[in-house]
């Protein structure tokens, strides 16, 4: 028995224990939610649910994820796969332009449509000036309903797919595909039956992301005053006072997006992608003129919906509002945010490079295990962990307060419930596989023989770690910093609910003050989140375009 758990513990069972006792620790909201779903007693209010507004949720919700599915699926494959494989007007601007709707958040987009595309806004003025028709003498499609919400998602998050398909077409083979234009099909063709094949597992991790986002979303669901299982959530806890029907609902979307991956998994099957390593990219072919016009508007539709408008509209909103960003209330929202994202970095960032470390030091399987239970926080919805987050906080702390007066008289209060503590275990939990990824890419990096090189110059494993290990990491630890800092600047459903009291974020501030259809006001907080969502979307960028000279070097030769 002893020499099976050292072999499971690895070289050094303490810190293997302590390590992946921590990482357990992150999985505490999910096992809440999960056992609140499971309790015999909450069955009557699942029923009740069941009977009411449970339907709604679930269609929306199902909808929602079908329509951004298919549009991010087409528009981000699609321009990956012009700018990669095709020749024409712009290709290389559009290359990192069409990443730049990934710094709006989905619910600045919708604050910005909302007035773009209202009845006094510049769209309905103009056509009115132009036909003279009254307001009553048109029809004009809503911008706040299910379909203006995914529409809203769509030009939001086509970007992950592009990203990751862009990534699989340049690291393709050029064999595969010029065998099939040799046996007579068309680019088209060939790019139906082999391209896209082979960069199907890239595409699907896009689309997954971005669904997963879609049903995290509570602030652009909320605008637009769509019933979703964000919002239900939001309103059961604070609304209606109900933890249990907050918890049950908080389960119901956990299980609807454990089914999402269960069904992929299903469809996929037991088939395989393999990508041929060290071998010639893709060559680009020029388009026809009227195929390259084709493809300039296929490029600059998403960019000029995600970006271009929104980013004006947004200015035109801030500029016209005489809202001051450098006043000591805006001043103090963005004290708030920059605190809570730094913070929430370096903690992340912290757990994210202890893990492979001693995962790798010590040789421990069982830390395999705890990092990947650890790093199932970013399939889940931001507000379903602040809903398990709360739970077992207020539980611990009714319980202290009660065993304090007990014994002594005195009252504890709220010690962790409504402290940025829980924030930061929120943001923790959610966002630590965004650290991780990059922080493990650079370990593979790093082979064993460096490692064993060290140890036999006489380095002991912490000196391992401080000159071969964090030089060759310095990289994907400032990436998933950067990343992890961007996205809890963007992060709203768990911060409206774990806050503290009259703590207000950047974007708790635009969502409240949207919220009150103050949106010039929301503009100058909302311009401040983008413009920090920026960073990260061009240094992914510049890693792309990298990738692709390199794939380009090595087909021409030095």
């Amino acid at each position: 028995m002893r020499p099976r758990r050292r072999r499971w513990l690895g070289e050094n069972p303490t810190l293997a224990l302590a390590v992946t006792a921590c990482a357990s620790l992150l999985a505490i909201p999910l096992a809440v939610i999960v056992i609140s779903f499971l309790q015999p007693a909450a069955g009557e209010t699942l029923v009740g649910l069941s009977t009411t507004v449970l339907p709604g949720y679930i269609i929306n919700s199902a909808l929602l994820s079908l329509y951004v599915g298919l549009g991010v699926a087409i528009i981000g494959t699609g321009s990956a796969w012009l700018v990669t494989a095709c020749d024409f007007p712009g290709r290389r601007a559009f290359e990192w332009l069409l990443v730049l709707p990934l710094a709006f958040p989905a619910y600045v987009m919708a604050y910005a449509y909302t007035e773009f595309l209202s009845h006094p806004g510049p769209v309905q003025t103009l056509l009115r000036d132009v036909t003279g028709w009254g307001p009553r003498d048109y029809w004009f499609p809503r911008i706040r309903s299910l379909e203006g919400a995914a529409v809203m998602f769509t030009f939001v998050l086509y970007p992950y797919v592009y990203l990751l398909a862009r990534t699989a077409f340049l690291t393709q083979s050029v064999a595969a595909f010029e065998a099939a234009r040799v046996l007579g099909k068309t680019p088209w063709r060939a790019f139906m039956r082999v391209a896209l094949p082979m960069a199907r597992p890239a595409i699907v991790i896009g689309v997954a992301l971005a669904l997963m986002e879609t049903l995290a979303d509570y602030g652009t669901v909320a605008h637009f005053a769509v019933p979703t299982f964000t919002t239900g959530i939001y309103r059961s806890w604070f609304s209606m006072g109900d933890r249990v029907a907050a918890a049950q609902l908080a389960g119901a979307l956990l299980m609807f997006v454990f089914v999402l991956i269960w069904i992929e998994r299903v469809q996929r099957g037991a088939a395989r992608y393999q990508t041929a390593r060290g071998t010639q990219p893709i060559q680009r072919f020029r388009l026809r003129p009227l195929a390259a016009l084709g493809a300039v508007a296929f490029c600059t539709l998403p960019l000029a919906v995600g970006f271009v408008i929104p980013g004006g509209m947004l200015i035109d909103l801030a500029a016209g509002g005489g809202h001051s960003l450098f006043g000591p209330r805006y001043a103090q929202f963005i004290r708030n945010s920059l605190l809570l994202a730094s913070l929430a970095a370096l903690i992340t960032v912290v757990i994210a490079v202890a893990l492979p470390t001693v995962r790798r030091l010590s040789k421990a399987p069982v830390l395999s295990v705890a990092t990947r239970f650890a790093s199932l926080g970013y399939a889940v919805p931001g507000s379903i962990i602040a809903v398990g987050i709360l739970i077992p906080m207020a539980g611990f702390d009714n319980a202290l307060d009660a065993f304090m007066r007990e014994r002594f008289g005195i009252s504890t209060g709220l010690i962790l419930t409504g402290t940025i503590f829980g924030l930061l275990f929120a943001y923790t939990v959610r966002f630590l596989a965004v650290a991780l990824a990059p922080v493990e890419s650079a370990f593979e990096r790093i082979t064993p023989h460096m490692d064993d090189a060290a140890r036999v110059l006489g380095a002991r494993k912490s000196r391992v770690f401080s000159a071969v290990h964090a030089p060759l990491l310095r990289g994907g630890i400032l990436t998933g910093a950067l990343i992890v800092f961007v996205d809890v600047m963007k992060e709203l459903p768990a911060t409206l609910i774990l806050r503290p009291f009259n703590f207000e974020t950047l974007a708790t501030q635009a969502f409240r003050l949207a919220s009150d259809e103050r949106l010039s006001e929301a503009a100058t907080p909302s311009l401040v989140i983008v413009a920090v969502g920026l960073l990260p979307v061009f240094l992914l960028s510049r890693q792309i375009r990298r990738l692709g000279q390199t794939g380009r070097e090595r087909r021409d030769g030095p």
